[in-house]
């Protein structure tokens, strides 16, 4: 069975747009190989393998991209209500032991940014979020030591 891999649009458009720009490059790193290898002898001639390397790079990444693509599940939370913690959720929860307030929405792995406020959904975190509801307490163990936060509010925007 073909694992879905969850996004939002706007990380499904996002890995579009890098999986374009990537396929531009192509032409130009063909070239680059085309003009190091009329340098001469290969076995010592670092463009040429500079640019071999950053063409297996970034035909990798053009794989990868394309494979997430293909399996894509793309979930608009927008479209979504109700007061349970899932995908795309923005979630406000209180630190217990500091009384800090922070908010996070729930994201694809590859839309995950901290600095944005946005978390993997395979984040230690968001696991221990999915099904509460406000109200609701959650002690997690993370890296930094454990942590106790209660859930204030949950919105689908």
């Amino acid at each position: 069975m073909i694992e879905k891999v969850p996004m939002t649009p706007a990380g499904a458009e996002k890995l579009r747009e890098e999986l374009s720009r990537l396929k531009e490059e192509r032409p130009k790193i063909s070239r680059e190989i085309g003009v190091a290898r009329e340098h001469g002898d290969l076995s010592e001639n670092a463009e040429y393998h500079a640019a071999k390397e950053r063409q297996g790079m970034v035909e990798a990444r053009i794989k990868d991209i394309e494979d997430k693509l293909s399996r894509a599940e793309v979930i608009d939370p927008s479209k979504l209500t109700g007061t349970r913690v899932r995908f795309g959720a923005v979630v406000t929860l209180t630190n217990l032991d500091t009384e800090e307030e922070v908010t996070y929405q729930i994201v694809g792995a590859d839309e995950a940014n901290l600095d944005e406020g946005t978390i993997s959904v395979s984040a230690p975190l968001a696991r221990a979020l999915i099904g509460r509801e406000p109200g609701d307490e959650v002690t997690i163990k993370l890296p930094a030591g454990t942590r106790k936060y209660e859930v204030v509010s949950v919105e689908f925007r």
